[in-house]
């Protein structure tokens, strides 16, 4: 089966999910609309996929580059953003061609930044690989590279003409990083789709194999919930007064800390895992949450196989990292909590002893 999700922005798109779904990368890079050239912009890893989808492009008479970008978190810096840009304008690359990007979170967030700042914008579709990268990064139009002082702190809002998440290629994940992509999806859960948790309850053993009917579920899900979200708030102002799009960086303030102490070295998920068990202590210790709400955080994500703890000593250096998150406001510290099951909202400048509690919690 196919499934086919709108995210009904102000200029909506189809999110498509199935088995052999890259087969309509052609329709949406536009064949006969004036495009001339196409890049596809990929991770090594994907260096024969990425062929594969130059072949019928070729056909169509397309100019199409291939542009091998480094592996995870090394293709978001300004090195590899500006080589990029260097291979369009050497390609004589214009307003009607078209970006692809091909492979986990970090490749499309990086092709979403170089088509939104090429001549200012021009059309990219997302071809996510990964878990990771179907329920998170490659829907909603957050486009973005890292800065020594954090992550995604240079970006802009950019959304793609269409998104393929095709689950073949899932059948050769690493269980590390199908593990870390179910991170995102447990998130949804908490936030807006508590079907998810009780589905990750009921099957645990289904969701360490990437080809089951289960995981397909899952993501479909984890989609779902992201497009309704971003289509409320796509530039995550909360405008209307309610926390909007905000709420899908739950768990994200602390782990995105952690990403940048470990150098990346930790999975993108594993570290979101980490922050999600975080603010539930916070809410917990604020009155916020029951402590059988802040207990199914640690059961749910250990049945996925998620770290649910951290090291300690380092609470100076992660709080530090912290003020630079792209919710703080001034001086203060905001962090997406739960009042209740599917009920997100913004806990604004909590005490710091508090959050040192909370830390201390996740480091026992």
């Amino acid at each position: 089966m196919t499934t086919r999700l709108t995210v009904p922005t102000a200029r909506p798109y189809d999110v498509v999910i199935g088995h052999g779904v890259h087969e309509q990368l052609r329709g949406l890079v536009g064949f006969g609309m004036g495009v001339m050239r196409v890049a596809i912009i990929h991770a090594p890893t994907m260096a024969a996929q990425a062929a594969r989808l130059r072949e019928p492009l070729v056909s169509d008479h397309l100019e199409v580059h291939l542009i091998e970008v480094p592996d995870s978190e090394q293709a978001k810096t300004t090195d590899v953003l500006a080589f990029c840009w260097k291979v369009l304008g050497r390609a004589g690359f214009t307003r009607s061609d078209v970006i692809v990007g091909l492979g986990g979170g970090a490749t499309t967030d990086l092709a979403g930044f170089v088509a939104a700042s090429w001549l200012r914008g021009v059309r990219f579709v997302n071809v996510p690989t990964t878990v990771l990268g179907m329920v998170d990064a490659a829907v909603g139009g957050k486009t973005g590279i890292n800065t020594d002082e954090g992550k995604n702190l240079v970006g802009a809002f950019h959304e793609p003409v269409g998104v393929l998440c095709d689950l073949d290629v899932l059948a050769d994940l690493p269980a590390r990083e199908l593990r870390s992509g179910m991170a995102e999806v447990v998130k949804c859960g908490f936030i807006a789709d508590p079907s998810i948790l009780d589905l990750v309850e009921a099957a645990p053993a289904a969701i360490a194999d990437p080809t089951s009917h289960i995981v397909a579920e899952l993501i479909t899900k984890g989609i779902s919930v992201k497009a309704r979200t971003v289509a409320g708030d796509l530039r995550e102002t909360g405008s209307d007064g309610s926390i909007g799009r905000e709420a899908l960086n739950y768990g994200h303030t602390f782990g995105h800390a952690v990403e940048r102490f470990e150098h990346y070295r930790v999975r993108h998920g594993e570290a979101i895992s980490i922050g999600m068990v975080f603010v539930a202590e916070v809410a917990h210790r604020a009155g916020m949450i029951d402590r059988d709400l802040l207990d199914r955080h640690r059961s749910i994500l250990e049945l996925v196989g998620l770290p649910t703890t951290y090291r300690p000593g380092i609470w100076e250096a992660l709080a530090t990292t912290m003020r630079l998150d792209k919710k703080t406001r001034g001086d203060q510290l905001r962090f997406v909590v739960l009042e209740s099951l599917a009920q997100p909202v913004i806990l604004a400048g909590p005490d710091e002893s508090l959050l040192l509690d909370a830390y201390r919690a996740v480091a026992s």
